[in-house]
C-alpha cells in the first residue's frame, strides 16, 4: 500500500528536481529521469495506489474501471481536480496535448479524479456538464467523498500523480505550469517500461458523454448583456465558442465565430474564439473576454469585423501589467464592464476586466486617464487595478493589497453614494465592492472574516457576513430599484442584495438544479446560472442559465419567468421593420379547408408589449411527424398588416413532444385600438406503419385590445390542440 501517500515520493523526487535544475540539455534531463526510474523500480516495495471503490460513478467510459486490473500494463496520469478551480482549467490544455501525443495504444491513460470542493460539485450531473463544457475526453471518476485524495494525502487542486504499469507511484506534480516536466516524466516512463516489456497496447472502453447529447441552439452560455435601448441582447454562447447578437424576441441578428474553438481575427464568418465569457456592448461595439485564448476581443457590428485589443494568446503570469494592451499577457479574463476614469473627459473610457486566472481586477484604458490611487495612463495600456494576485478573501483600503479568489463577474454602479464596482468573487463565495473614488476593497455579502478561509459557503439569506453564497459567477446592477442581483451559481439561484442594508435574499430558484418554468420566480429552477443583466428601464432581467443551455427572462414587474427562444434567420422570416411585403405573405403555406379555427378570449395589451404564444400540438396515437416535410407555424393579421412589421412571421416545428415558443412584440406605435392576430400551424405526419401520411392544420384567432399600460411585461398564451384520427 501507499505508505505515507505522496510523502513517500518526496525524498527521491526532490533530489531529482534539484538535479534537473542543473541539467543543460534534453539528453541530460532524460538520463536523470531514466536513472530515477531505475531506482524507483528496484524498490523493495512499490508505493502503490489503493484501488478505487467499485461503487464510484464514472464518465466517458463503458463502465467502472479498476486501476489494478483494467489499467495494468498502462502508464496512468491521475488528475486530482475540481471543476470550479481555475488552476485545474489551466492544466487541461496540457492534458489535451499529452493525450494527443500518446493514446491508450501507446500505453498511456489519463484519469480525472474529481475531488469536489463545493457540495454542488459532488453531483454527477454537474460533473457531466463540466466534462462536456471543458471538452474532457478521458475517463473521469466522481470520488465524491475524496477517498483517494485522503488516502494519498493530496492537499492541493490540481495535483497530478503518474503511475507505472503495476499501479506503482512514480511522480507527483502539484499546481499548474509543469507542462515540460509532465511530458518529460510521462515519455520516459513509457520508454523505460516498454524496454522491459511491461506496457500493454490494449484499448480501454472509452464512451464519450458528449456523443449522447442532442444538438441545442445554445451550449453552456456563460454571460448575457443587453444594450442601452433594451432592444438587442448579446449572448456568450460559450460551449459553441461564439457570440450571438439577437433581438429581444430571440431573433438572431449576428453570429460571430463558432462552432469550433480557435483564435482568429477577421470577418464574422472567419473569426474564432475559445470559450468566451464576459461581454460589454456600447452602440455598435462589443468587447469580449475570450477566456481560454487569454485575450480581450473587440467586435465592430458596423464593419462586421473582430480584432484583438489585449493579450498575446498565451496565459500570462504577470500580476502588474502596464504594457500596451496587445503586448500585455493576461490570464483567463472572465468578465468585462465599461467604466470611467477619474480624470477622463469621455464616458466609458475604461474597460474593467475580472482576471480570474490571477485573482485580480484589471483595467484596459480605452482613452487616456487616471485610475483611483494611480498615475496618469496612456490610451491602450492594460494593467492591474485591484488584487495582490494571492488567492484570498482580503479587503483593504489599498486596492493592490486586497486579495480576490477567482473574480468571475463585474458590474458598475456609477451613481452616488455607491460609485463602485461590484465583484462576484467565486472561490471565496462573496460579493465585494471596489470604490471608484479611492480604490478601497470592501466586503458586501457572503464568506467570512478570515481572509484565508475560502470554504465559508452555503445557501443562507441574511445580512453581510451572515448571508452565504456558493461560487457566485455573475452580478448586475438595477439602476431603477438601486438593487444588486447575483447569479449564485452553485446554489442554482438568483439572489437580490440591497447594498445599503447589506441584505441578501433569494429572488428566484428553489436550490434544486433542474429546468422548471414555474408559476412564480421561487417555483422556477436553474442549473448553475453564470451571468445576468437588467435592461436600463428595469423591466426585464436576462439570465444565462448555463447548464440548461438557455437564456431565461425574468419580468421584474409581473414576476413571470420565461425562456428566450433562439430563432435562426433561416428558420424565420423577419421583414426588418420595413412595411410587410405582399410576396412575404403569399409565400406562407395554405391551411387545408378542414383546419379548425380556435377562437381565443380577447387580450388587453400595450404598445411595445411582448407576447409569447406557447404552441403544444399532439398527434393521433401511433402517428409520427414527417421530419422531412415543411412543418411550420406562421402568423397573419389580414386587415392589420402594420402589426407584422419587424416580426418573426414563421418558423419550423421540429419536435411536437416539446412546446414551440412563438414570440411576438407589439409595435411601439399602434394604428388601431383593436386587431385580430392569427397563429397557424401546418403539420405533416404519418401512421407509424407508414401506410398513410396526411397534412393537417390548425388556426388560433387572438383578438387584441390595445390600450393597457403594462408595456414592459411579458404575457404567455397557451395554444393547445390535439389532432384526431381520420
Amino acid at each position: 500500500m501507499a505508505a505515507g501517500g505522496l510523502a513517500g515520493l518526496l525524498p527521491a523526487q526532490t533530489q531529482l528536481e534539484y538535479a534537473l535544475l542543473d541539467a543543460d540539455t534534453a539528453q541530460e534531463k532524460e538520463n536523470l529521469v531514466y536513472q530515477y526510474l531505475k531506482k524507483m523500480d528496484s524498490r523493495e516495495r512499490d508505493l502503490t495506489v489503493p484501488e478505487l471503490g467499485g461503487d464510484l460513478q464514472w464518465l466517458n467510459t463503458e463502465g467502472p474501471i479498476s486501476l489494478h486490473k483494467d489499467l495494468c500494463g498502462k502508464v496512468v496520469v491521475l488528475d486530482f481536480f475540481t471543476y470550479c478551480c481555475i488552476n485545474c482549467l489551466h492544466l487541461l490544455p496540457d492534458l489535451h496535448a499529452l493525450e494527443h501525443q500518446y493514446s491508450d495504444k501507446d500505453g498511456l491513460i489519463i484519469v480525472g479524479v474529481h475531488s469536489a470542493k463545493f457540495p454542488n460539485e459532488k453531483v454527477l450531473d454537474n460533473i457531466k456538464s463540466a466534462v462536456l463544457r471543458y471538452n474532457i475526453v478521458h475517463p473521469v471518476v466522481n470520488d465524491a467523498d475524496a477517498t483517494l485524495w485522503h488516502e494519498l494525502e493530496v492537499s492541493c487542486w490540481p495535483t497530478l500523480v503518474i503511475l507505472g504499469p503495476r499501479g506503482n507511484m512514480l511522480f507527483s506534480l502539484v499546481g499548474e505550469g509543469h507542462r515540460e516536466k509532465l511530458f518529460l516524466f510521462t515519455s520516459m516512463t513509457l520508454k523505460f517500461y516498454k524496454e522491459r516489456g511491461q506496457i500493454k497496447d490494449n484499448s480501454i472502453g472509452i464512451k464519450l458523454y458528449r456523443d449522447s447529447l442532442p444538438p441545442s441552439p445554445l451550449l453552456f452560455p456563460g454571460k448575457v448583456t443587453v444594450d442601452n435601448s433594451g432592444e438587442r441582447l448579446v449572448i456568450a454562447d460559450t460551449g459553441h465558442h461564439r457570440i450571438l447578437v439577437t433581438q429581444k424576441n430571440g431573433q438572431i441578428l449576428h453570429t460571430i465565430g463558432g462552432p469550433n474553438s480557435g483564435r482568429r481575427d477577421g470577418r464574422f464568418s472567419e473569426a474564432a474564439f475559445n470559450s468566451p465569457q464576459g461581454i460589454a456592448i456600447k452602440n455598435n461595439v462589443i468587447y469580449v473576454a475570450d477566456t481560454e485564448n487569454h485575450l480581450i476581443r473587440k467586435i465592430d457590428l458596423e464593419l462586421e469585423v473582430v480584432t484583438t485589443v489585449a493579450g498575446i494568446g498565451i496565459q500570462g503570469v504577470d500580476k502588474e501589467g502596464g504594457a500596451k494592451a496587445e503586448e500585455q499577457p493576461i490570464s483567463s479574463p472572465w468578465d468585462v464592464v465599461f467604466g470611467n476614469s477619474i480624470s477622463g473627459t469621455q464616458e466609458d473610457d475604461v474597460l474593467w476586466i475580472a482576471m480570474a486566472g490571477i485573482h485580480q481586477v484589471w483595467a484596459l484604458m480605452l482613452e487616456g486617464g487616471k485610475l483611483p490611487k494611480g498615475s496618469d495612463l496612456k490610451k491602450g495600456v492594460c494593467l492591474r487595478f485591484a488584487g495582490s494576485g494571492n488567492e484570498e478573501n482580503r479587503n483593504n483600503a489599498y486596492p493592490h493589497k486586497a486579495g480576490f479568489a477567482q473574480p468571475s463577474g463585474l458590474c458598475l454602479a456609477s451613481e452616488e453614494p455607491w460609485n463602485c464596482l461590484f465583484v462576484a468573487d467565486s472561490e471565496s463565495s462573496t460579493v465585494r465592492t471596489i470604490s471608484l473614488k479611492d480604490g478601497a476593497v470592501k466586503h458586501l455579502v457572503g464568506g467570512e472574516r478570515d481572509p484565508l478561509n475560502l470554504f465559508a459557503f452555503g445557501d443562507v439569506d441574511g445580512a453581510g457576513i451572515n448571508a452565504k453564497l456558493q461560487h457566485p459567477l455573475g452580478v448586475t446592477w438595477d439602476k431603477k430599484r438601486k438593487l444588486l442581483y447575483v447569479a449564485d451559481s452553485y446554489n442554482h439561484k438568483i439572489k437580490v442584495v440591497d447594498p445599503k442594508m447589506k441584505n441578501c435574499a433569494t429572488l428566484a430558484g428553489t436550490g434544486e438544479a433542474s429546468n422548471i418554468i414555474g408559476s412564480s420566480f421561487t417555483q422556477s429552477t436553474f442549473n448553475e446560472p453564470g451571468g445576468l443583466c437588467v435592461e436600463e428601464s428595469g423591466g426585464l432581467m436576462y439570465v444565462a442559465d448555463t447548464n440548461n443551455h438557455q437564456i431565461k427572462v425574468l419580468d421584474l414587474e409581473t414576476k413571470i419567468l420565461s425562456m428566450l427562444p433562439i430563432l435562426h434567420p433561416e428558420a424565420c422570416d423577419v421583414p426588418d421593420n420595413l412595411p410587410v411585403q405582399k410576396d412575404k405573405i403569399t409565400n406562407l403555406p395554405k391551411l387545408p379547408k378542414s383546419a379548425p379555427n380556435v377562437q381565443l378570449p380577447s387580450l388587453t395589451v400595450a404598445p411595445g408589449q411582448t407576447i409569447q404564444f406557447l404552441l403544444k400540438l399532439t398527434l393521433p396515437p401511433d402517428s409520427k411527424l414527417n421530419e422531412e416535410a415543411p412543418n411550420s407555424w406562421f402568423i397573419t393579421a389580414e386587415d392589420n398588416t402594420w402589426l407584422l412589421q419587424g416580426q418573426c412571421l414563421s418558423g419550423e416545428i421540429r419536435d411536437v413532444s416539446r412546446q414551440t415558443v412563438i414570440p411576438f412584440q407589439l409595435p411601439r406605435s399602434c394604428q388601431s385600438a383593436e386587431a385580430i392576430l392569427a397563429i397557424k400551424a401546418c403539420l405533416y405526419y404519418c401512421s407509424k406503419g407508414g401506410s398513410a401520411c396526411m397534412m393537417k392544420g390548425i388556426s388560433f384567432s387572438q383578438p387584441l385590445w390595445i390600450g393597457g399600460t403594462n408595456q414592459g411585461s411579458l404575457t404567455q398564451i397557451e395554444l393547445i390542440h390535439t389532432f384526431l384520427t381520420n
